[in-house]
């Protein structure tokens, strides 16, 4: 079968590469996650490579809730992660790496990044490689997609287009190049880094991006490849999120909910000063709670700055209930009454939980610096709320104001707010995309056919 009959038959083979997949709980899992089964719903083949169970164990934690929703009929292909700093059980340890640590971990991080430019993880590229062929030799692979980061990700994509001519996208969640948070170019023109992207993105017939801030700089840098570069927001996945329960209208309290990965970059101790003044400066806010609910970094690693701050939650009405599991997010926005969006300062950065909020229909407090992406992609929304500043008086002001269209808002209010966000949901950002790839694969059939 050419590749323009398998397009059309709903056949094709999608191989699709993303190193945090299910059951990883890390940043970018849940893009990974809702793309392959959107293709899969699509009628397309779907083979995930990516990495293993004991990885996601030992570095980000793992979320079996998730894994559980994986379409039944994507194939999974796990392929063993051989990052030392990950494996940590010593008596599997050389002598030398025994003896001798930090020239060990610096002779395998010089050798990793010979094979391809990214520290901790380019040493995965030669079994990314083999991988990718055995998938193609076995089950021919119609289109690749790669989700970054790590960018190592892109390079069976590449490999596959290099020897056989598969038609490959490069699907970044942040930036290679870029500092997301500071706005900055953080490798130099001509490095092996700059090289690499170079390759890559001459060779991707697509390019994709969370937000559009993000891909203009991207175009600005690879102007003659700006008619590639999509932007394909994260979306949410409508089905996970609950009705929140509306027996208590009018409110003379409230519940303000946080559910996301609560990292070094949020500033945790401006948004509990502004919680606290505006406790002082308002008897709803007084009556209220804050609980927030995620890990507290990316990995394994604790957040200091969230740790700090713990001995002021008693006094100031906020708890950290730990991390939920996917299934358990919807039961928990029922609960809440307003929502609190926390995220880094930078204005490429676009909160992963920004569209999901949206669905819930309820209040939304934006307490993060004004600059940030998050606030253009919500500032149609009825019930949203942003600071002026990314200090404790703005936050505080925010926090009331929430509070007083919480305390209002009624039911109709509320489904109105989430037809509204319909327009986020994943399917309406990747639908099109999917089409679109479709038909691209179908063009490329067609010309191996004639040719």
């Amino acid at each position: 079968m050419t590749r323009s009959a398998a397009a059309q038959a709903g056949g094709a083979h999608l191989l699709y590469v993303a190193w945090g997949y299910p059951p990883s709980r890390g940043s970018g899992v849940y893009r990974a996650w809702a793309t392959a089964n959107a293709f899969a719903e699509r009628g397309w083949r779907v083979t995930v490579l990516t990495a293993d169970r004991e990885t996601f164990a030992l570095t980000t934690g793992t979320d079996t809730s998730l894994e559980a929703r994986i379409n039944p009929s994507v194939q999974v292909v796990r392929v063993p992660f051989p990052a030392p700093g990950f494996r940590n059980d010593v008596r599997k340890w050389s002598r030398l790496r025994a003896e001798a640590p930090e020239l060990w971990n610096g002779f395998y991080e010089w050798r990793g990044q010979r094979m391809f430019p990214e520290r901790v993880y380019g040493g995965w590229r030669r079994a990314l490689e083999h991988a990718a062929r055995e998938i193609h030799a076995a089950n021919p692979v119609n289109l690749t997609i790669g989700t970054a980061n790590p960018n190592v990700d892109f390079i069976p994509g590449f490999v596959l287009h290099e020897a056989f001519g598969v038609p490959y996208v490069m699907d970044y969640r942040d930036a290679w190049q870029l500092d997301v948070f500071s706005g900055n170019r953080i490798t130099a023109e001509s490095s092996a880094v700059d090289r690499w992207e170079k390759r890559l993105v001459a060779g991707a017939s697509e390019v994709w991006f969370v937000n559009e801030p993000i891909l203009r700089w991207h175009a600005e840098v690879y102007p003659e490849h700006a008619s590639k570069l999509r932007v394909v927001s994260n979306g949410y996945d409508f089905a996970p999120i609950a009705v929140p329960r509306t027996d208590r209208l009018p409110k003379a309290s409230l519940v303000f909910g946080y559910v996301g990965t609560i990292s070094a970059a949020v500033p945790i101790r401006e948004i509990i000063d502004g919680w606290a003044l505006a406790r002082k400066r308002s008897a709803l806010v007084r009556a209220s709670r804050l609980e927030l609910y995620g890990h507290l970094s990316h990995t394994a690693t604790a957040n200091s700055d969230f740790e700090a701050q713990r001995e002021r939650f008693k006094t100031h009405a906020i708890s950290h209930g730990g991390s939920l599991q996917k299934s358990a997010v919807s039961a928990k926005y029922s609960e809440f009454d307003a929502l609190v969006l926390m995220a880094g300062a930078g204005r490429y950065v676009t909160g992963g939980k920004v569209y999901e909020y949206a669905a819930t229909g309820l209040p939304i407090a934006s307490v993060h610096d004004p600059a940030n992406d998050t606030s253009s992609a919500l500032a149609q929304y009825p019930w949203w709320r942003g600071s002026a500043r990314a200090d404790a008086e703005s936050y505080a002001a925010t926090f009331i104001e929430v509070a007083e269209l919480a305390a209002a808002q009624t039911e109709e209010q509320r489904a109105a707010a989430r037809e509204w966000a319909r327009r986020f949901e994943r399917e309406a950002q990747l639908a099109p995309r999917i089409d679109g790839l479709a038909e691209l694969i179908g063009a490329v059939g067609t010309e191996e056919a004639t040719s």
